[in-house]
């Protein structure tokens, strides 16, 4: 049994563009388990874009990361020590283990950990398409955009871990779903491996009016509901395409994240189409997450809901692979293996 474990720390906040000073990597000794107390090796680290968030010390809807504390992070792995009759040594968990190796947690907690079956689902899915991401995507299609069979659902960020999976549950409830991302290769992706009805290469699309034409081509009737993960020009070119009594779920604004502000061309379209435009965090509606983690599991179980993941090797590797996740460098979920 190790004695150590390795950590990430935040080590100062960005300014502007993330850097890989701004984290420190450091070795602390692993202490005796006290009683009721919980060890797990975690065998996957989650990366985010609100991690991005929680770097700076300005208001948000959570409490910014510390500094000089562990990097906030889903993680799932293996129980290898236990003091708690809950847990037993080879127990698969998920839970926030944050960017480390080891977890050493009071697992009478509610919530702390949560055993997970690996039978069906691989254990990196329940970082993904059977986890937050995969909860978020059910949540800002089903409970705010709520397509009806024939409606248009378009979803930016359409390969990532979210967004791969609002076309697939939108195509799933009989909606036609269009998607944005960067790339052929990505595109490609969303359209032959997962089903949407086309995909747009924002790359390709510059501007406000070059997007927006293109969008009027993949949308003939118009757009019904947007999820949204990008926002700046993507935003203002899909309100030029609303329907009247259109929905927006609002999940992610990955082109403001370095703190610049994220103006909209034309707002007065939100009044003019009677559209409804909802933020939301899904950690605030723990109430469905039952719900949507039976039906994700069951989609991905059955290979009917399809995921990909980009993997990075080794705790310090997560940095890197941070930052090249804010630039739109990975292609589906963005994970770090730590075994």
């Amino acid at each position: 049994m190790t004695t150590v474990n390795h950590q990430i720390l935040l080590a100062s906040r960005p300014q502007g563009e993330v850097t890989p000073d701004n984290f420190r990597l450091v070795e602390v000794p692993l202490a005796p388990l006290a009683d009721g107390q919980v060890r797990v090796r975690n065998h996957f680290l989650s990366l985010d874009p609100y991690m991005r968030g929680r770097m700076n010390e300005s208001k948000s809807y959570a409490a910014a990361q510390p500094l000089g504390e562990v990097m906030i992070g889903g993680t799932v792995g293996e129980v290898v020590e236990s003091k708690n009759a809950h847990f037993a040594v080879g127990d698969k968990v998920v839970g926030m283990g944050g960017w480390q190796e080891y977890i050493t947690v009071d697992a009478s907690q509610r919530g702390v950990l949560q055993k997970v079956d690996t039978t069906h689902i691989p254990l990196s899915a329940y970082l993904g398409a059977v986890g937050m991401p995969g909860v978020t995507a059910w949540y800002g299609l089903v409970k705010i955009i709520n397509p009806k069979a024939g409606e248009t659902v378009v979803v930016s960020a359409a390969s990532g871990a979210v967004g791969s999976a609002v076309g697939q549950l939108a195509k799933a409830r009989g909606a036609r779903a269009v998607g944005i991302a960067g790339g052929a290769d990505k595109c490609r992706y969303v359209t032959e491996e997962l089903g949407f009805d086309a995909c747009i290469d924002y790359k390709q699309h510059g501007d406000v009016k070059s997007l927006s034409a293109a969008l009027k081509a993949a949308c003939p009737d118009g757009i019904d509901g947007y999820f949204e993960n990008v926002g700046g020009y993507i935003l203002d070119a899909v309100l030029l395409r609303a329907n009247a009594f259109s929905r927006v779920a609002m999940c992610g604004m990955i082109s403001g994240y370095d703190g610049q502000p994220i103006p909209m061309a034309a707002p007065q379209l939100i009044l003019v189409n009677r559209m409804k435009i909802e933020g939301f965090i899904v950690s605030e509606h723990m109430e469905v997450w039952p719900e949507a983690l039976k039906e994700l599991g069951t989609l991905v179980a059955t290979g009917k809901l399809k995921y990909r993941e980009s993997i990075a090797q080794g705790l310090a590797a997560a940095p890197e692979a941070f930052m090249g996740l804010l630039k739109g460098r990975n292609f589906g979920k963005q994970l770090v293996k730590l075994v």
